[in-house]
């Protein structure tokens, strides 16, 4: 597999390990001029922003720690954007999560891994 086809295979493994704990997918891959939110889903009435990583060796560091401070802010601004894009109200409950998967294969969720808007 390609890296693209990589990335979606995992995305896709996100979104089944989610479904399965009850939340509802509401997009994959949103993207904007601000940058991509590989899934958004709710837990209840909580919007979630996932962003999935996967890394097939720790060479260079585990899959989470992919998701430094520049990351984070990217996809909080875009989150920012869905929101205002399908006009939530300013109150709306929303979390940051991150779902890694590494050499081992093995799915790892970090609910409200950063902070929020």
């Amino acid at each position: 597999m390609n890296r693209r086809q990589t990335g979606s295979h995992y995305e896709e493994l996100a979104a089944e390990y989610l479904t399965a704990r009850g939340y509802r997918i509401l997009e994959k891959n949103f993207r904007c001029r601000t940058g991509e939110i590989d899934l958004v889903a709710k837990d209840g009435s909580t919007y979630v922003f996932v962003e999935v990583k996967y890394r097939s060796r720790n060479t260079y560091g585990t899959a989470s720690e992919a998701v430094d401070w520049r990351k984070q802010d990217k996809i909080r601004r875009t989150a920012m954007f869905y929101l205002v894009r399908y006009r939530l109200p300013e109150d709306t409950a929303c979390r940051f999560d991150v779902i890694t998967a590494g050499p081992d294969d093995k799915i790892r969720h970090y609910p409200n891994a950063f902070g929020g808007i």
